[in-house]
C-alpha cells in the first residue's frame, strides 16, 4: 500500500468510497450514522467533502493505483467538536473502501495521522465518531490506540464521539 497526497482531483473517489460505506452500513442495519443515500447522490455529501478537501491536508491510500482509504488532518476539529488549548493534529474524516476489509488500511492511515503529529512536534491526535448503534466504530478507535474524552450531539440528533491519543 502507498499513501500520497490528496486533493480536489480525489473527491470523486472519496465520494465512491463513501457510496461503498453507505451500502454496507445499510445492509447491516446501521442508516442512523449516513444514512440511506450514497455519497455521490447527496449535494450535501459533494460540498461537505469538497470544503474538507479545500480545510485539511488529504492523504489516500492507494492499492495498486487505486484509491481504497482516505485520510483528512487539520490542526482543529469541525464547528461541532469543542476546541483544545494545545496544538492538535484532528482527524477530520478518515474511510476505507469495504471491497478492501480487513487489510489494515485504516490503520495504516491512523498511523499517518500520528506520523504527521510527530512530525509537527504536536502531542495530540484526536478523531471524532458516530458513538450510535453498537458503538463498533468507537471500539475501532479504542483498538487504535484511541481513548473517549467527550461526547457532542450533531445536527440535534446524530450522538458523536471524541477519541484522543496522546504521542
Amino acid at each position: 500500500m502507498r499513501i500520497r497526497a490528496g486533493g480536489e482531483a480525489d473527491i470523486d473517489a472519496i465520494l465512491a468510497m463513501g457510496d461503498e460505506a453507505v451500502e454496507w452500513m445499510v445492509s447491516r442495519g446501521n442508516t442512523g450514522q449516513w444514512g440511506t443515500k450514497p455519497w455521490s447522490q447527496t449535494p450535501s455529501r459533494r460540498e461537505s467533502t469538497t470544503l474538507i478537501v479545500r480545510e485539511t491536508d488529504v492523504w489516500i491510500a492507494e492499492l495498486d493505483g487505486e484509491p481504497v482509504g482516505v485520510l483528512a488532518t487539520g490542526d482543529k476539529p469541525g464547528p461541532y467538536v469543542p476546541l483544545v488549548d494545545e496544538p492538535e493534529v484532528y482527524v477530520r474524516l478518515l474511510m476505507t473502501s469495504r471491497r478492501h476489509a480487513g487489510k489494515k488500511i485504516g490503520s495504516q492511515l491512523l498511523d499517518k495521522a500520528v506520523a504527521i503529529a510527530r512530525e509537527q512536534g504536536v502531542s495530540l491526535v484526536r478523531v471524532d465518531c458516530y458513538a450510535g448503534g453498537t458503538g463498533e466504530l468507537v471500539r475501532y478507535y479504542e483498538r487504535n490506540g484511541f481513548v473517549k474524552s467527550e461526547t457532542f450531539t450533531a445536527l440535534t440528533y446524530w450522538p458523536g464521539q471524541v477519541l484522543s491519543r496522546r504521542i
